[in-house]
């Protein structure tokens, strides 16, 4: 993979992975399938770039999640694991991370990661690209950053994560604005009220909230409350 010291998104690269042939990239707002045989520490030099705090922000992304301790948070798509730290720190010592890829060599970049920086609430998993594997009822948050472009029938994904969701859960993803500088080639990027549609499609009352990221939005969406008898 090829691209600026400076990089710091995984989309960055992928248009990298796509000019040596290694992206595939479907239909517009479809999967995009991508190979990653490269080392991981070598996507790590852009997604982990020290100057992508100045724009992902991700300390008011965590607090956009109202986090509270003993929580089990998802992080879906987790790369190299960006979001581990943060997330472990805001979920503390009786909560759990759950940092799910679709990548073998990712998860074990995240599994060496959380033990070198002894984060012993962050537990990588391997998933498939159709489902999470989550237990029904089993999570509080579900994060996604800069992946929910890449999830191929997303009402349906959307339904398989909303069965994980304990009451009161949600689901958040951070995906970028159609006019930033980072990001998928512009017709795999989407607005915001699209992904309100998908999200609601699978079962979640969706919004998209007030937040300050300069090149991405943020929608979440909630199980709706049950009906009463």
């Amino acid at each position: 993979m090829v691209a600026s010291p400076r990089v710091a998104s995984k989309d960055v690269a992928m248009r990298a992975l796509a000019a040596l042939g290694l992206l595939v990239c479907g239909t517009a707002h479809a999967q995009l399938v991508h190979k990653f045989d490269q080392p991981a520490e070598q996507y790590a030099k852009h997604w982990d770039a020290p100057d992508r705090d100045t724009w992902q922000k991700p300390k008011d992304v965590v607090k956009l999640l109202a986090i509270q301790p003993g929580m089990t948070v998802v992080d879906l798509g987790a790369g190299t694991g960006y979001f581990a730290p943060h997330l472990s720190r805001a979920t503390g010592k009786d909560g759990k991370v759950l940092a799910l890829d679709v990548e073998p060599q990712l998860v074990e970049h995240i599994e060496e990661r959380a033990r070198k920086s002894k984060l012993a609430n962050v537990e990588a998993r391997l998933v498939p690209y159709d489902d999470p594997k989550l237990e029904p009822k089993s999570v509080d948050r579900v994060l996604t950053v800069d992946t929910w472009h890449h999830i191929d029938k997303r009402a349906e994904y959307t339904r398989k994560l909303a069965a994980a969701l304990k009451p009161g859960g949600f689901v958040a993803v951070v995906d970028y604005t159609l006019d930033s500088p980072e990001g998928p080639p512009k017709e795999h990027r989407m607005a915001p009220e699209q992904v309100v549609k998908e999200l609601e499609a699978g079962g979640l009352e969706a919004e998209i909230v007030a937040e300050k990221l300069p090149r991405q939005y943020v929608v979440i969406g909630r199980a709706p409350p049950p009906v009463s008898p």
